[in-house]
């Protein structure tokens, strides 16, 4: 496989450049320099063994800044690393640009899964993040262009509900899918693969140099236990989404375009779905996409994986499987109406019970009815609002009734809240629920809430 020739300049980040200011951040300079003295800082930066721009260090750092994010092993949260602002930022560039930089350990946390499982989730330093974000700013560029167009994940101008809206309609021109779930695939990514990927697209030594120190630097338990890695990306570094999508292009999107050039697929990071004209075409393809995984170290979750079939008003045959999870999404049979408005079965995409359940426990830890007994109802909504349309502007997309049966709940938890707050409402909760409704009906934009619809009278108050 021949290397694509690259112009030059094409291994340099694309960044907003400041003019007068090409040579480098401003807030990186330690000192201004005189007119009519020749730049000291010119021989400094030939000496370096890398070419590392300060302007993409100080862009870097406003990107981190923006995701904001949790403190790593050294417990330096965002506003401590800005203390020393124009400091650090210098280490990071200066060590970077010699090639002494390495990489912290990562702090290991662990989620908890709906399954009772565990996900471990790695959090590296600000410090850290600044670095890594240089390095994706050089290397998204080059491998971006070329990464297949039914891959979603982590990418400029796609979204998982792009993914979601290309998933819907091919299931309606394709009555199988098939599921795919690799087993803890972020743990199993397979080093020497990575970056031969990477050596493939740049000829940065200083990218291969990091991106092979950040996929073996260690991860470090609350307990302060290090535990030095083989195998796997940190899920939660910033490069590690560019370096899994990478890693598929190759294992999977590329291998499936040259072997069943007219079986489509939507990716989104390691979430697959694939879409089959017959069963003896899904189970054919199954077995050779799980022998490729297998191949690349990867391997399929023997129970999760599943072959579906997308019944509708067309399509009535029983089978074990006739639905699927995806994004947050359970695609599955629903009553829909047609342009004429008449009733019919349509194989269609709505909020999980994964993600509803999700939604209820978050709305319960809030604890509305004792924590914020104290608030006044427009303190609540400003508080609310927030959650409440970042839930919305995803999950109501798709069958947003759904949805809104979602988040009537709240209302339910607003009730209680008007209990435990009002006097006169103890023990009259149904008196509590017409009030809430009476405000909703003068008020609906008071709350996000209630302008979705979900408001009291929807709930049957």
């Amino acid at each position: 496989m021949k290397v694509p020739k690259r112009a030059a300049g094409a291994d340099q980040p694309v960044v907003a450049m400041r003019p007068g200011n090409a040579g480098g951040a401003k807030e990186l300079n330690h000192s201004a320099q005189p007119q009519g003295q020749p730049n000291r800082e010119e021989p400094r930066r030939k000496a370096k063994p890398y070419e590392i721009s300060k302007h993409a260090v100080w862009e870097a750092y406003k990107r981190v800044k923006s995701n904001r994010g949790a403190a790593g092993v050294d417990g330096q949260s965002l506003a401590a690393f800005e203390e020393d602002l124009r400091g650090n930022l210098y280490k990071v560039w200066n060590r970077m640009s010699s090639g002494s930089y390495f990489p912290p350990p990562v702090r290991l946390v662990e989620i908890p899964k709906s399954d009772g499982r565990k996900r471990p989730l790695g959090i590296p330093t600000v410090a850290d993040r600044v670095a890594q974000t240089v390095a994706k700013m050089y290397l998204e560029p080059l491998v971006e262009p070329m990464f297949h167009q039914d891959s979603y994940g982590c990418r400029p101008g796609k979204s998982a509900l792009d993914a979601v809206a290309v998933t819907r309609e091919r299931c309606w021109s394709t009555s199988w899918v098939i599921d795919l779930d690799i087993q803890d695939f972020f743990g199993s990514l397979d080093h020497d693969l990575a970056l031969r990927a990477v050596c493939f697209h740049t000829d940065l030594k200083w990218l291969h140099l990091y991106v092979e120190r950040w996929l073996k630097a260690p991860a470090q338990r609350e307990d302060g236990q290090s535990e030095e890695r083989t195998r796997g990306t940190p899920q939660g570094g910033v490069v590690s989404p560019l370096l899994a999508n990478l890693f598929m292009h190759y294992a999977f999107d590329i291998w499936m375009q040259r072997s069943f050039p007219h079986v489509r697929f939507e990716r989104y990071v390691d979430d697959v779905v694939v879409h089959c004209v017959s069963e003896v075409q899904a189970r054919h393809v199954l077995a050779a996409i799980r022998e490729r995984l297998a191949q690349c170290g990867l391997v399929l979750h023997p129970t999760k994986t599943k072959i579906v079939y997308c019944q509708d008003s067309n399509r009535r045959r029983k089978y074990e499987h006739t639905s699927f999870d995806f994004l947050g999404y359970t695609f599955r049979a629903r009553r829909a109406r047609n342009r004429r408005g008449q009733k019919f079965i349509n194989f269609l995409p709505a909020i999980s019970n994964k993600a509803a359940k999700s939604i209820r426990q978050t709305i319960r830890s809030w604890r509305l009815p004792t924590a914020w007994a104290g608030q006044s109802l427009s303190a609540l909504a400003r508080q609310l609002d927030p959650h409440v349309r970042g839930w919305i502007n995803y999950y109501a997309r798709f069958y947003p009734w759904e949805c809104t049966r979602v988040l009537l709940y709240l209302n339910r938890v607003l009730v209680r809240w008007a209990v435990r707050k009002y006097k006169r409402f103890k023990r009259r909760k149904r008196k509590a629920a017409r009030w809430l409704a009476r405000i909703a009906d003068r008020d609906p934009g008071l709350m996000a809430l209630w302008q979705f619809g979900a408001t009291p009278r929807a709930a049957g108050w």
